[in-house]
């Protein structure tokens, strides 16, 4: 699981997901679009292209824009559309394809929120996320608040990051992750 991060792509757009598809390098599903930013292992919104990049467990959903363009060729925010499931093949990828939908190409991660998750990937030393993770001291996956700062991790010394602010500051954040509300192709802040 953590050698590659599992990484579909449909048609042409490339998705990042954490929740389980078929095994195998590539096949078809239904596809279902869902229109709020969350991350369940701490991805932060403000670090990458919530259009494009989705965590789901055990459902077949993206973006509501990425559903939107796939299915019918154009931007939710520019011509939204409605419905359900679309049939869609998608096929796995390494990880490293997808490093242009991140901030530094690094998957960023909640520094307080995400060290099982950091653990667990670090236990596979060659894993990509193991190579390629970036803490911030940022408390939640919509960036409301923490510190817009990163941190680092030492295991030999601690278990906890080391933040310059502290590990879980909390002030508000002034950073940006919008949804497009599904059917009317509005841009509103992520809650």
């Amino acid at each position: 699981m953590f050698a590659k991060l599992t990484t579909i792509i449909a048609a042409s757009a490339a998705l990042v997901s954490a929740g389980p598809l078929p095994r195998g390098q590539s096949g078809s599903c239904s596809v279902t679009p869902h229109d709020q930013y969350s991350s369940s292992i701490g991805v932060l919104g403000c670090k990458i292209n919530t259009n494009r990049i989705d965590s789901s467990g055990g459902a077949h959903d993206i973006s509501y824009d990425a559903w939107n363009y796939l299915g019918f060729g154009s931007s939710a925010s520019k011509n939204p559309q409605q419905g359900g499931g679309i049939a869609m093949d998608y096929e796995y990828v390494h990880a490293s394809k997808c490093k242009d939908l991140m901030d530094d190409g690094k998957l960023p991660l909640a520094a307080a929120n995400s060290m099982n998750y950091v653990a667990s990937c670090l236990s596979e030393p060659g894993s990509w996320v193991a190579q390629n993770y970036q803490l911030y001291n940022i408390n939640d996956p919509v960036c409301k608040h923490g510190v817009n700062e990163k941190c680092h991790l030492n295991l030999a010394v601690s278990n906890q990051p080391e933040c310059p602010s502290g590990l879980g500051a909390v002030k508000d954040l002034n950073l940006k992750v919008e949804n497009i509300l599904y059917g009317s192709g509005k841009k509103v802040a992520a809650q």
